[in-house]
Parts: C-alpha cells; structure tokens; sequence
C-alpha cells in the first residue's frame, strides 16, 4: 500500500510543496518500499537510527532530521544529513557548525518556532531568533546555512487553531526573511504539517510536509 499512500498524497500536493516521508520507526523494507515507489526524501527523529538506515539505503537518499537534536548525537548524522529542521537554540546551531567544520560541509538547516499550545514542543520565540541571528557567534558560523523555519502544531482537533498556528508560523518566515535574509534565495523553506494537517499548511504557505503514518501506517511505537 505505501506506493499507492504516496500516490494519493502527491496527487493532493503543488509542485512548490516537497514531500518529506517521515519513517521513523519503520523498518528498511518500507523505505525500500517507498524508494522504489520515487520516494527520495525521508525524515527521522533519533541520529542513530537515521545512521543505520542510511548506511544501507540507496545513496542518492536526501535524509532530513526533523525531531530534537541532543548535541551529543550530531556527529552521527552531519556526514550525510540533508537538512536539518529542529534547530532549536543557538548552542545546538554552533554544535552543529562545529561538527559540520570537522567534515568540511556546510549544513542546511531550519530554525525550529515553538507555535504549538503545548509546552512540550521544542522551539525559539521569534526574540531568541533575533539575538541569535544578529549575535557575533552566528556571523563566524561558515558551516552552517538557515534556510528557513518549520514548527508543530498543537495536537488537536480544532482545524482553526491549527491553521491559526501554521499562520503564525508563516508571519514568523516573513518577518525574518525581510529583516535578515532578503536577497538570499536559500531562505525559502517553511516546514509545517503532518499526516492530520498537511492540507492546512499548504493553504497556509508550506513548502515542506512531514509525512509519516498516511504513508507507512500507524507508528511503531515499541522500537
């Protein structure tokens, strides 16, 4: 069924919006699976399983990692790493930039909003991004490149506040895009929604949708 899900699912999609296939969890059957189907582009959560997988996929994968970054795992991913769309305070970006020096990479990387009602989401406030972004360590940053934001809504039924979030999000892009990165073509990403909500977010500005289980199936909870 997976190549039939993304069918279905690009068929809903503009050709501004990129499918990322969230496959955390799942085994590299499903990956293989969806790759055969045209798949390239596929987001994990935990370095090390993205590692392992990446280790034995095809090695013209794009991976994306999209959860929470523990600086201590950075370095099993930046050799290959796509792009990153969690980073969510400034000493993971020069973590990041640290690592990525070592390999004589420049990594893309999103800045993570918190726009959710929850508390437990990860995320900057659009404040620390200012200060992040006009602070002198960032402009010694050569090894790093932000390329946009991505965010989590609340998890919720509600539709309105979701999409209210996802608008907060995009007004988020544009006030940065304007004062800190206009002229800079690379700054172009918004990456908002999932399974549930993905529809809202390209109403409202998405360019990159994070797309597990109306792919694969309901999470593997127990791996």
């Amino acid at each position: 069924m997976i190549k039939e899900n993304l069918e279905k699912i690009r068929a809903t999609l503009p050709k501004s919006v990129t499918l990322v296939a969230v496959s955390k969890t799942k085994p590299v059957s499903d990956l293989q699976e969806a790759y055969d189907a045209g798949q390239r582009i596929f987001g994990e959560n935990h370095a090390l399983e993205m590692r392992d997988k990446h280790e034995v996929l095809p090695t013209d994968i794009q991976w994306h990692f999209i959860g929470h970054l523990q600086t201590n795992k950075i370095k099993y991913i930046i050799p290959f790493v796509t792009l990153i769309h969690s980073i969510d305070s400034a000493n993971l970006l020069e973590a990041v930039n640290k690592e990525a020096k070592k390999h004589d990479r420049v990594v893309d990387c999103l800045l993570q909003f918190h726009i959710a009602q929850e508390e437990t989401k990860f995320g900057l406030d659009l404040d620390e991004a200012r200060q992040l972004l006009e602070s002198d360590e960032f402009k010694k940053m050569d090894n790093v490149r932000i390329c946009g934001v991505m965010g989590m809504a609340t998890f919720t039924e509600d539709m309105d506040e979701v999409r209210k979030e996802f608008k907060h999000l995009k007004e988020i892009f544009d006030t940065l895009k304007a004062k800190y990165f206009a002229g800079q073509p690379q700054f172009k990403e918004i990456s908002m929604g999932m399974s549930d909500d993905y529809p809202i977010a390209v109403e409202e500005g998405a360019t990159l949708v994070r797309v597990g289980s109306k792919i694969f199936g309901a999470r593997n909870y127990n791996v």
